[in-house]
């Protein structure tokens, strides 16, 4: 129980904007205190009272934010006592999905994808099975006809690409880019181009350099495999960096007028 004269330091906690969430905004100032040790393991994290003082949210806001830390594992909860930094607390690896908002986020999760990626091709080439190729094929033959259709083609990208993580039969590969998930494809969140020709144009060149990584895949060529999802990826990254140079210039030019 803590008595009435203890002193306790919330300096660390400051009020909220009400912006998107508060409720996430009170999960990061909270992860911010543990895990920079102000909240020491084991320690006690401020009652309800304190912290709607501190930060100036609702209960609901407080209640959800420490729901949201005990899930993370970095809290835990004991019943009529309060809720205490966990002794092993330690910060889940996560990417914040809703927040890539730029171009240089998107392309931060770009670099991370291309080392697993890169593996899975060549897995794939040497260890997909019969259906796992026809099911490659079948995913590459969805793009074509989503293009057809004047479509950006997102969830048939994605599913090609999930179709040759599956191929490895290391079912890890296929998880973590089912934990990107559609992210993993920036053009639902960039648009290359709002000429439809030109957007076109852009989608058959992607699908070209698709062609490559399921010819070298069906003839188990994983040096080729690896190589021709190297290139599809890297070519596409620098697509988004180039986008991004060109839109940050039409922002100095517009900001010089």
């Amino acid at each position: 129980m803590i008595q009435k004269s203890e002193q306790r330091d919330f300096s660390g906690l400051r009020p909220l904007e009400a912006r998107q969430s508060l409720t996430h905004e009170c999960v990061q100032q909270l992860t911010a205190q543990i895990l920079s040790g102000k909240l020491a393991p084991g320690a006690r994290l401020p009652t309800e009272q304190e912290m709607i003082a501190a930060m100036g949210v609702s209960r609901t806001v407080i209640r959800e934010a420490v729901a949201a830390l005990r899930a993370e594992g970095l809290v835990e909860t004991r019943q009529g006592v309060g809720a205490f930094v966990a002794n092993n607390a330690r910060r889940p690896f996560r990417i914040e999905l809703d927040g890539l908002e730029s171009i240089a986020e998107i392309l931060q999760v770009m670099e991370l994808r291309t080392g697993v990626e890169i593996e899975a091709a060549g897995f794939a080439a040497e260890r997909a099975s019969k259906s796992g190729l026809q099911k490659i094929a079948n995913a590459f033959d969805a793009i074509d006809l989503a293009i057809e259709r004047g479509e950006l083609g997102v969830d048939q990208d994605f599913a090609f690409h999930c179709s040759v993580a599956e191929a490895t039969g290391n079912p890890k590969f296929l998880r973590f880019l089912e934990y990107l998930g559609r992210f993993i494809i920036p053009r639902q969140t960039i648009n290359l181009s709002s000429n439809l020709e030109q957007r076109a144009a852009n989608l058959r060149t992607f699908q070209k350099e698709h062609r490559l990584i399921v010819d070298a895949i069906a003839a188990r060529n994983v040096a080729q495999a690896r190589a021709a999802m190297r290139n599809h990826l890297l070519k596409s990254r620098n697509r988004y960096r180039k986008l991004a140079e060109s839109l940050q210039e039409n922002e100095r030019a517009i900001s010089r007028r």
